[in-house]
């Protein structure tokens, strides 16, 4: 924000949020925090309206696919699933 950012985003995955993270997060001058739902934290978002969703589900089950039937992960790397 000192050097011209409009806004700054946080884009976390697995994100615990322990201890004074939610204080933390809302006493940030970030815009957002996007966590996947890797971890449940529905309740922490009643408490800090910066947390937004990311479902992960979709690529996680095609990378257990893939692997499954010894496919390329990697191949997702460019590849948005569902």
């Amino acid at each position: 924000m000192e050097h011209g950012a409009r806004e700054v985003v946080a884009i976390v995955t697995h994100g615990i949020l322990s201890g004074n993270a939610l204080e933390a997060l809302n006493g940030s001058r970030l815009s957002r925090v996007v966590v996947t739902n890797t971890v449940p934290h529905e309740e922490k978002k009643a408490e800090c309206a910066k947390l937004e969703t990311i479902d992960v589900s979709a690529t996680l089950a095609e990378a257990c696919r893939r692997t499954h039937n010894g496919e390329s992960v990697s191949f997702l790397f460019n590849h948005a699933v569902g």
